[in-house]
């Protein structure tokens, strides 16, 4: 069982899709549309398009695209009954209870049971922290000056010593070890059978950005290893699209966001004032940690440790930055290996000048790659000048290279001319600073008769929904049979519809399409880039050819079928009579 169509409907014309979407991507208005980096794709110059007037959105460079549900179920996971529910929350408009499938019913069912069973073993851990068994874990959370309301925000708790507590508190709540196990809060082994993953252990609560605890993080109390163990990933908890602290974060309004490598490090810091601050969850930065950011900031400042392994991890979250398009700085902790020791050791005020003086991410790398190098010895000075001349041909846009070459230039005492001669020669050689490449969209480009003719179609329908008033224009000449692809047809067929009735309404032909790819396909129909033409005799021209294109593919197509199908004759008939009048007739765009 499915919503209602006008039920529908009326969720997505009440979510307008610019103030969806910009509360996940940084999107600016140019001309008609908004354009923004894509959230589905790395890239560095924005070809990411919202349509305030279609209420649609699509890439360019990967092909994603279609109306608000399909934004939701691609960003979020989202199936398109999650995404309607979440629309229809966000513009408070009541849904009827509805009958799922029995997948689907227990897949949401499991959802709900270990997002559940994670906040009840939370609480436990937090009441046993403030308990007499938790007193270890109390005294050290307080020995690392962590007051009680900071304790209590990131509700801290403590996993005791035993190693079956927290299983037997659990089932005596009713939850089945299957359950207790699948959201990783126990182990099961031939010689213990199934007991607590974590025991003797500060618990930190892993939450997601709508404070739902996802997960757990648990540092050991002693010498035990690991010294941090976390929860492994489930149906609810994935390491590599949640960073830690991201729930308080992403409300701090700050210009920035701060990285830290661990949980210590985010609670020092938002004790501090820092509320801006958040960690990976136990791994490596990964570029899905990039995207989540990029829909809170433009700027992200790197926290990490002082040491060799710190400064490594930096370097490689600098190139993942650069990667999703992120401006990076790095604040120097130095002679303090992190925030948590720096802040102890000089308050929050020492901190913020660090962060007002952080280090320009490429200045850092050429700093950290200049230790490799003696600069008294003019050889190894000059490997080192072609080491950033290589470095700057990363920059693929020629104003912000030159510009780096300059600043460069002044801090090495080379030369300006010297060095961009060294660059433009490094470049020649490497075939370095070209423009950047697209991933390949997800519509065929292949030059075969058959895309021709597609590519014809879809062309005529983008051209239709960018001026629906030409839609009577051509009636007479074309109709949704002329669409030889099912999908196409299909599509045309709606649209047709609507325009006859006078409402034109592309983002609610997407939402009868229940599958993803079809409707990303169907939201490219309606975006297929149109040739830019200034003259109106050229406009009407290319019109025309189109219009003439998609009538002669549909001809050719029927007459390839009369043996087999019925219709197909009539097609061919009033086909050629079709392509004999507009071989003589003008259409006017106006």
């Amino acid at each position: 069982m499915y919503y209602p169509d006008e039920l529908v409907e009326e969720v997505r014309a009440k979510n307008d899709i610019v103030d969806v979407i910009s509360g996940y991507v940084r999107i600016q208005k140019k001309g008609s549309s908004y354009f923004g980096l894509c959230p589905f794709h790395n890239e560095k110059s924005p070809s990411f398009s919202v349509s305030p007037g279609k209420q649609m959105y699509y890439c360019f460079g990967c092909g994603a695209g279609g109306n608000v549900f399909t934004f939701l179920m691609e960003y979020e996971n989202y199936t398109f009954q999650e995404a309607i529910q979440e629309l229809a929350r966000r513009a408070g408009v009541a849904l009827p209870e509805i009958e799922y499938s029995e997948e689907v019913k227990k897949r949401e069912s499991r959802r709900a049971k270990l997002l559940e069973v994670n906040k009840e073993a939370a609480k436990y851990f937090y009441y046993l922290l403030r308990s007499p068994k938790g007193a270890v874990g109390y005294q050290y959370l307080a020995g690392r000056k962590l007051s009680e309301e900071t304790m209590k925000k990131f509700g801290l708790g403590f996993a005791n010593v035993t190693s079956n507590d927290l299983v037997l508190y659990l089932r005596s709540k009713g939850y089945t070890d299957d359950l207790i196990n699948e959201a990783g809060l126990a182990s099961v082994d031939e010689k213990y059978g199934m007991h607590d993953k974590f025991w003797n252990r500060v618990m930190f609560p892993i939450q997601d950005i709508n404070h739902r605890v996802i997960g757990f993080g648990g540092r050991v109390m002693g010498d035990g290893k690991p010294k941090y163990l976390n929860s492994p990933e489930t149906m609810i908890f994935d390491k590599s699209r949640n960073l830690y602290g991201l729930n308080f974060a992403r409300t701090s309004r700050k210009n920035n966001i701060i990285l830290c490598e661990g949980y210590m490090d985010v609670i020092a810091m938002h004790q501090a004032g820092f509320t801006q601050a958040v960690a990976s969850l136990g791994t490596a930065f990964t570029v899905g940690q990039a995207n989540l950011l990029r829909r809170y900031t433009e700027e992200v400042l790197l926290a990490y440790d002082s040491d060799g392994a710190g400064v490594n991890a930096a370097l490689r979250a600098i190139g993942i930055l650069k990667e999703t398009g992120l401006r990076g700085k790095v604040i120097n902790m130095q002679p303090y290996k992190d925030p948590d020791e720096f802040i102890k050791a000089n308050g929050a005020e020492a901190f913020q000048e660090r962060i007002d003086k952080a280090e320009n991410s490429f200045f850092f790398e050429l700093r950290i790659l200049e230790q490799d190098y003696d600069l008294s010895d003019p050889e190894s000075k000059t490997r080192f000048h072609r080491e950033i001349a290589k470095k700057l041909c990363g920059f693929e846009e020629e104003v912000e290279r030159e510009n780096y070459i300059e600043s460069v230039a002044e801090r090495y005492h080379i030369g300006f001319e010297n060095l961009r001669k060294l660059v433009s020669s490094y470049a020649a050689q490497t075939g370095l600073v070209k423009p950047v490449e697209r991933p390949k969209t997800t519509v065929t480009q292949k030059n075969t008769p058959e895309e021709n003719a597609k590519k014809s179609q879809r062309l005529l329908l983008t051209w239709l929904t960018e001026e629906p008033q030409l839609y009577h224009k051509i009636t007479h000449y074309i109709g949704a049979d002329d669409f030889t692809d099912e999908l196409y047809r299909k599509v045309a067929a709606k649209l047709f519809d609507d325009l006859e009735q006078g409402n034109f309404n592309p983002a609610a032909i997407i939402s009868t399409f229940q599958d993803e790819e079809e409707q990303r396909e169907v939201a490219a129909l309606f975006n297929t880039r149109l040739q830019e033409i200034t003259t109106d005799a050229e406009r009407e021209k290319a019109f025309h050819d189109i219009v003439y294109a998609v009538k002669k593919n549909s001809f050719e197509y029927y007459s390839s079928r009369m043996g087999a199908d019925m219709n197909a004759l009539n097609q061919v008939i009033s086909g050629k009579k079709a392509l004999e009048e507009l071989s003589k007739t003008h259409i006017s765009l106006h």
